[in-house]
C-alpha cells in the first residue's frame, strides 16, 4: 500500500488521476493538495470520500513537510501548475511562483522527509509536465523525444522548463527518486473552460463564436486525459528512477480538424437527440444549421508554436504504455460528459464569464 500526495489534484487532470488511481489501486491512501484556485474544483473529486482534501500552497514547504510526516506519505504526483499559455502571456508572475518556486518547495519538503532525516523509506516523486517545453517544430521536423533540447517559447513553457530541471537536478544531486513525464495536449472531463477542447465545445452549444488563432494549422497530439493518467501510473510503478517519458496520443492533428470534428460531433447529437435543441436554444444545432458557422479567425497568439508532436517510443518500451483511443472516439467520450455535466460547467461560465 501506498501513501500519495497528488497536487493539483482537484485541477483538470490531477483530479482523473485521483480518480483513476483510486479506482485501479484501491489500497492506496490518498491525500489531495490544491490551493482551489480559479481551475481547481473541490466538486471534481465528488464521490471520493477516502481520499483527504487539504486545502493549501505548495510554495508552503513546511505545510508540505507535515503533510508527509502526518500521513507518512511515500509518493509525491506532482500536477499542480499554472498552465494557460494566454494566460502566461499577460500575467508570468503566477507561473514563475507556482511553477518553479512551488515545485522547489515540493522537492525541498521531499528531500527533507525522505532523505536528510535517514528514514531510508521507499519514494517517488513523479513530476508532470508538458511537451511545450521542447519549443515548436516545422511540418516535417522528427517528433520530440526524450533527448530533444528544450527550447520553450512562452512563459508558462518556460517555466515548465525550469521546474523540470529542478526535478532533474534533485536526483543527480540529492539521489532523490524521481521521474517525470512530458505529455501532450490533453482533453476529457473536469478540463477548465479556457482550453480549446472544451471552450469551443461549449461556445457551440451556446450559439457563441469559436475564435481561431491564425490560419488555425497549427498542430498538436491529443491526448485523452484516461490514456494519460495510465502513463503517469505505468510511471510510478514501472519507470526507472531519474528517468524522462513522454506520454502522447498517437493524434497529431491542425487546430482547424479538432475544431470540424468539434462542430460535426455537436451537430449530429443535436440530430441525434431533439431534447438538446430545447436545452441549448441558442445553439446553430437547435435550428437545423450548421457549428462551423460561428467559426471566426482572429488574430495570432504572440509567440504561438506551429506545432508539437510526441515520440513515445521511450515509454511503449518501457512502461507498455498505448494509448486507447483515437481522437474522434475520445472526443465523443468527451462530448457525452459535457452534455451530461451541465450543472459542473454552467456555474464555472457564470462565475469566469469565458464565453466569449
Amino acid at each position: 500500500m501506498a501513501n500519495l500526495i497528488v497536487t493539483g489534484g482537484a485541477g483538470f487532470i490531477g483530479a482523473n488521476f485521483v480518480h483513476y488511481h483510486n479506482r485501479v489501486t484501491p489500497q492506496d491512501r490518498i491525500v489531495v493538495l490544491d490551493l482551489l484556485t480559479y481551475a481547481g474544483n473541490k466538486y471534481n473529486l465528488d464521490g471520493l470520500d477516502d481520499v483527504l482534501l487539504i486545502e493549501g500552497d505548495i510554495c508552503d514547504t513546511d505545510l508540505v513537510s507535515k503533510i508527509i510526516a502526518n500521513h507518512e506519505i511515500d509518493s509525491i504526483v506532482h500536477f499542480a501548475a499554472e498552465s494557460h499559455v494566454d494566460r502566461s502571456i499577460t500575467g508570468p508572475d503566477a507561473f514563475v511562483a507556482t511553477n518553479v518556486v512551488g515545485t522547489h518547495s515540493l522537492l525541498k519538503a521531499a528531500k527533507k522527509a525522505w532523505l536528510d532525516q535517514g528514514t531510508g523509506k521507499a519514494h517517488r516523486f513523479h513530476h508532470v509536465s508538458t511537451d511545450e517545453v521542447y519549443g515548436s517544430l516545422g511540418p516535417n521536423d522528427p517528433a520530440f523525444n526524450e533527448t530533444t533540447p528544450y527550447a520553450p517559447n512562452s512563459p508558462y513553457s518556460a517555466s515548465k522548463a525550469a521546474s523540470d530541471h529542478l526535478v532533474r537536478a534533485y536526483h543527480h544531486t540529492y539521489g532523490l527518486d524521481t521521474t517525470t513525464s512530458n505529455c501532450s495536449n490533453n482533453y476529457g472531463p473536469f478540463q477548465f473552460p479556457e482550453k480549446l477542447i472544451p471552450l469551443f465545445t461549449l461556445n457551440a452549444l451556446n450559439g457563441k463564436p469559436l475564435p481561431i488563432y491564425g490560419d488555425g494549422m497549427n498542430v498538436r497530439d491529443w491526448l485523452h486525459v484516461e490514456d494519460h493518467c495510465r502513463g503517469i501510473e505505468a510511471c510510478l510503478t514501472k519507470g526507472r528512477s531519474g528517468e524522462v517519458y513522454n506520454i502522447g496520443g498517437g493524434q497529431e492533428l491542425p487546430n482547424l480538424t479538432v475544431i470540424d470534428e468539434i462542430c460535426r460531433a455537436v451537430d449530429n447529437a443535436f440530430a441525434a437527440d431533439p431534447n438538446l435543441a430545447q436545452r441549448f436554444p441558442n445553439a446553430p444545432a437547435a435550428r437545423g444549421r450548421k457549428s462551423e458557422e460561428l467559426k471566426t479567425f482572429v488574430t495570432d497568439r504572440m509567440g504561438h508554436d506551429r506545432r508539437y508532436a510526441i515520440d513515445e517510443t521511450k515509454a511503449r518500451s518501457d512502461l507498455d504504455y498505448v494509448p486507447a483511443r483515437d481522437f474522434r472516439q475520445g472526443f465523443a467520450e468527451t462530448l457525452s460528459w459535457y452534455l451530461s455535466r451541465e450543472d459542473w460547467w454552467r456555474p464555472l461560465l457564470n462565475r469566469a464569464a469565458l464565453i466569449q
